[in-house]
């Protein structure tokens, strides 16, 4: 699998039934980054991050350098399937699904490596517990151990830590900065100011049209966040598809009004 070049937004507004959830974006991820992306509640994160990752098709605009094929993608925890009868090796085993296709059997090989995933995230011992039995904290691990045998050299992670223990944190953050320490590119839906701080070098904020993006000091600062808070009370939930025409500077003040 060839190396993604850096992902690039141009223009990009994405939404659900002609209502957009985030707009106008321009934006570069670089190769290798290892990048937070924060906003309100409702700021469009998650919308964002569906159309890096090829889930959501655009509504203008586009994604470059990167593939579907290339991306490793965590969703919500709440949008996982936890009834699902299944353990957790055999969870972790649906990493290999480009190995092994659907109908090839595992080799002792792929068998050690499920083995060395959950060992990695501390979850030895619990390779025959199934999915409904699990902590948040543990199945969050084993979706963690999953991303691992899928090889991918961009991950994407929608809130990975909602919902986990303290030491569970501080082991996958673990895991993140492995990634980022082996060349992937790690982006990643936060709600932790803090934690992105401490951890992430670049930082996007959000508020349904980009706030800021780069090195996270910069980006996080308190005028971006207040106006970050500001933009995302003045959007209507129910405008629709915008006119993607450049707004003037007098025109500028009433934009997210319009959307």
């Amino acid at each position: 699998m060839p190396d993604p070049a850096d992902i690039e937004l141009r223009d990009l507004t994405a939404g659900y039934e002609r209502h957009p959830a985030v707009h106008h974006v321009s934006l570069r991820w670089r190769r290798g980054d290892l990048a937070a992306v924060v906003g309100p509640n409702g700021a469009g994160k998650s919308t964002l991050l569906k159309c890096v990752a090829g889930r959501l098709r655009p509504m203008r605009g586009r994604v470059t350098g990167v593939s579907p094929h290339q991306v490793a993608y965590l969703p919500q925890i709440s949008e996982v399937d936890r009834s699902f009868p299944v353990t957790v090796a055999e969870l972790v085993l649906m990493g290999l699904w480009h190995e092994l296709g659907v109908w090839r059997r595992p080799t002792l090989v792929q068998r050690q490596r499920v083995q060395q995933a959950i060992e990695a995230v501390g979850l030895q011992g619990f390779e025959r517990r199934t999915l409904d039995t699990l902590s948040g904290g543990q199945f969050q691990r084993t979706l963690f151990a999953r991303l691992m045998l899928q090889d991918a050299p961009v991950v994407l992670l929608d809130e990975p830590f909602t919902g986990v223990d303290a030491r569970t944190l501080e082991d996958l953050v673990c895991v993140l900065q492995r990634w980022h320490e082996a060349g992937r590119t790690v982006i990643a839906v936060l709600h932790d100011v803090a934690l992105v701080r401490a951890v992430f070098p670049t930082t996007t904020l959000l508020a349904r049209e980009l706030v800021a993006h780069g090195p996270t000091q910069a980006v996080l600062t308190e005028a971006n966040l207040l106006r970050a808070r500001r933009l995302q009370e003045a959007f209507d939930e129910q405008a629709e598809l915008c006119d993607v025409s450049e707004p003037n500077a007098a025109e500028e003040s009433s934009h997210a009004h319009r959307h």
